[in-house]
């Protein structure tokens, strides 16, 4: 990446990793909290208990002799994604999206038979997967279906939707496109596409791979410009009420738009990266700070929504063409 200099990234409020660990999650998140997110099953489970909307749960894998018996669960099914619940940066999960004769058909093409999901899940359960190599659960999950709005710039994996919510107002938005480099996974460290949205509507402000502004998606061509992400008020509802239902004030909500279910809740992070400030060429700090200067009543969810959207939405054309014309391959905050 390029060198910008300290007062480039101050002037735009750039927040460095340092101060969003001290003033940011140490300040706002007790760590009583983390195990509600840092564990993909206890996540699902407080998500279904308050009503938050999430894919189907199948199967829980937690022994050998489970796993042992895995063909006759697997039986009926033709889709269905394998995931550690104690897994980071998409590690460990498997994508499976039909059945064939010689077995299962996973997310790339490739095929895998019963032998090789019992490997996958003996694996998991053991911890290879896991934060800190602990045992671990293994999920066996619903496949979601990508929805319409983004069958033209899918690859392979479906994209998500990262909302930062801070004090229960969804303050940066990015939707993370797999590609080819990235092997199917939406990890912008491995090569995936990250889009900046704007909170306001929903529509794409500018797009980034590796750090590098593009327009056109890697691997299927399509102008990343022209995406509007659907369900836009649903999905920032079900973000803003990951703050009720976590109690934690700083987090990071992971959200797919599923074809027939529309938003559902993915998984949480109690400590969310900052690459997203670069997918939308503007710093965190000063959205951050027009929360905390807040001095009002309890608001509701709902409330929460419209202050964020109309606070820090881009008015139309508001520099947005500015951003999409002659940026390919510049550095995203050049």
């Amino acid at each position: 990446m390029n060198w910008i200099s300290p007062w480039r990234l101050r002037r735009i409020g750039v927040l460095g990793m340092n101060r969003r660990n001290v003033a940011y999650i140490s300040r706002y998140n007790d760590r009583s909290n983390y195990p509600l997110v840092d564990n993909k099953l206890k996540t699902k489970l407080m998500a279904r208990k308050v009503g938050l909307r999430v894919p189907e749960l199948l199967h829980t894998i937690s022994t050998q002799h489970e796993i042992e018996d895995i063909a006759e669960l697997l039986e009926h099914l033709n889709s269905f994604v394998i995931k550690p619940a104690q897994g980071s940066g998409g590690k460990g999960i498997l994508v499976i999206r039909g059945r064939r004769p010689e077995g299962y058909v996973k997310s790339s093409g490739g095929i895998v038979d019963i032998a090789g999901i019992k490997r996958h899940l003996t694996n998991t359960i053991s911890g290879l997967h896991s934060l800190g190599g602990r045992p671990d659960v293994a999920i066996i999950e619903s496949l979601v279906e990508t929805t319409d709005a983004f069958e033209a710039v899918s690859f392979e994996g479906v994209p998500d939707i990262r909302l930062i919510v801070f004090q229960g107002f969804p303050v940066m938005g990015m939707l993370r496109l797999a590609t080819r480099e990235s092997d199917g996974k939406a990890n912008l460290h491995q090569g995936a596409v990250g889009v900046g949205l704007d909170i306001g509507t929903g529509q794409a402000i500018a797009a980034v791979q590796h750090n590098r502004l593009v327009r056109q998606h890697p691997d299927t061509n399509a102008d990343l410009s022209r995406i509007q992400v659907p369900n836009w008020s649903s999905l920032l509802r079900l973000a803003a009420s990951s703050y009720e239902a976590t109690r934690l004030g700083y987090l990071g909500c992971d959200i797919v738009i599923d074809r027939h279910q529309g938003p559902l809740l993915l998984e949480l992070n109690a400590r969310p990266g900052l690459s997203i400030q670069i997918a939308n060429n503007e710093g965190l700090l000063p959205r951050l700070r027009q929360v905390e200067a807040l001095d009002s009543p309890f608001m509701s969810v709902q409330e929460r929504v419209q202050e964020a959207m109309s606070w820090f939405g881009r008015s139309a054309g508001s520099g947005q063409e500015e951003l999409w014309q002659g940026t390919e391959g510049q550095p995203a905050t050049g």
